[in-house]
């Protein structure tokens, strides 16, 4: 709920919150998939990475909307503004997913038997959810 506050303090709309909470969901796709396509079995430790992937992707939709929000401030009719602040913001999400995933890896194969479950679910949204909020949040 304080979240959600201050999402609607930060954004001053109404609006723009539920367009943020509504990329959460489509991480639980990810989620799902990763672990059944992959076989570790979804417990506890998953859980932990599923909460830590709601933030990761709100992340995204946040740098998304205020490059949008930027965009239209400089004057930009609507669907300029929507398709110059994907494609300006783009890359840099790209990357910091792919840097993520990336690091979960030695997690994954080094450090135990507890760790394999959370960290292929937090793949599986990470990889889905990114490419959902991408394409979900410039709708707007």
């Amino acid at each position: 709920m304080a979240t959600l506050l201050l999402f609607l303090w930060q954004f001053d709309s109404w609006r723009k919150v539920p367009i943020i909470v509504a990329s959460i969901p489509f991480i639980l796709i990810g989620v799902a998939l990763a672990p059944w396509l992959s076989g570790p079995p979804f417990g506890f430790m998953a859980t932990f990475g599923l909460l830590s992937l709601a933030g990761i992707i709100v992340n995204n939709a946040v740098l998304l909307l205020e490059r949008i929000e930027a965009e239209r401030q400089a004057g930009k009719p609507l669907v300029p503004a929507l398709l110059d602040a994907a494609g300006e913001r783009l890359r840099p999400i790209i990357m910091t997913k792919l840097t993520c995933i990336l690091g979960l890896i030695p997690l994954m194969l080094f450090a135990g038997p507890l760790w394999p479950g959370m960290v292929i679910s937090m793949i599986g949204g990470l990889a889905l959810g990114t490419l959902v909020t991408l394409g979900l949040i410039p709708v707007r």
